[in-house]
């Protein structure tokens, strides 16, 4: 059945594409994305919490919760930026740890399947270079209407990255009582290898969990046939233009097609060059100083007089 749902998006996909003219290799597009991540103050201790508490701390939050994005492309490359904004005095103080996991311009190249994107990070900028991963999505007969296009449903479990701050949470007893009993396997293994019992941050991030697999659901509409979408996602037959993943939306509120004034859609070349993984282990260690920096609880920084 899913062979004949594949198949009806590519006649669509055809057809528009015949309508549109696509082919011409000057093509390109922009969409808006607004993005909104939910987060739930009741576990994270906000039961103590009045309401009029968690909405004032929800509202300082905004500003990293809900944002606009602006997903520019042609037929195989894209660059995906915040929609710059002049930002409420005192909005999002206070979470600077957290908003520092937020990506700044990131790149995809289709045709190549690479992946480039800016951070920041305390202050130091690296370039982020990654293999664009493929999802294997699972095409659905089911339509809805977001605008004036016509949607196709499509599912596809994603495996999150460690240090995705939209899906933290915090750690249940349970699960902390589980991770106790690997860590007690695999002690060997860890006292055997230093760096990785000094960068782990299990202090810092003791009370976080992020899980391993989410289901991801996407919206896509053949009549604007590019394989592309919002963020790190691709891989359709047709634009994605809602995504919705763990605790986190991206909807699509504005197209525009061929604008007459086209940007230039370039790699990024600013900062350190670093994989995926080097830029995590970058991170831990830099979380391993802040615990030692401030005592830690219990760890070697409440030791450093030895």
């Amino acid at each position: 059945m899913n062979q004949f749902y594949k198949f009806v998006a590519i006649l669509c996909l055809v057809f528009t594409t015949t309508s549109f003219s696509y082919a011409q290799q000057d093509f390109q597009g922009k969409a808006y994305y607004q993005t909104k991540t939910t987060m739930d103050l009741d576990n994270w201790g906000g039961r103590q919490m009045s309401e009029q508490q968690k909405k004032q701390i929800m509202e300082r939050m905004k500003s990293m919760l809900e944002k606009t994005y602006v997903l520019t492309f042609s037929q195989t490359e894209s660059t995906y930026k915040e929609e710059e904004k002049l930002e409420a005095p005192g909005s999002g103080r206070g979470f600077g740890m957290m908003g520092s996991f937020t990506g700044g311009a990131q790149y995809k190249n289709i045709k190549d399947k690479q992946m480039l994107q800016e951070q920041e990070f305390f202050g130091k900028q690296f370039l982020i270079v990654d293999a664009l991963k493929d999802l294997d999505w699972e095409l659905s007969g089911e339509t809805r209407q977001i605008g004036q296009y016509m949607c196709f449903k499509a599912t596809a479990v994603k495996t999150v990255d460690e240090f995705d701050w939209t899906s933290m949470r915090r750690r249940s007893d349970r699960n902390k009582e589980n991770e106790t009993k690997e860590q007690s396997k695999d002690s060997l293994k860890v006292e055997t290898d230093s760096t990785a019992t000094n960068s782990t941050g299990k202090d810092f991030m003791s009370e976080i969990e992020v899980p391993k697999e989410i289901t991801v659901t996407a919206w896509y509409t053949p009549q604007i046939p590019v394989n592309n979408g919002p963020g790190e996602y691709w891989g359709l037959p047709g634009l994605i233009l809602e995504i919705n993943a763990d605790r986190t939306t991206m909807l699509c509120s504005k197209i525009v097609l061929n604008p007459s004034e086209k940007d230039e859609i370039k790699k990024p070349s600013k900062g350190k060059e670093v994989t995926r993984d080097e830029y995590n282990t970058i991170m831990k260690q830099k979380m391993e100083e802040m615990r030692e920096m401030y005592g830690g609880r219990g760890g070697r920084g409440g030791g450093r007089g030895r």
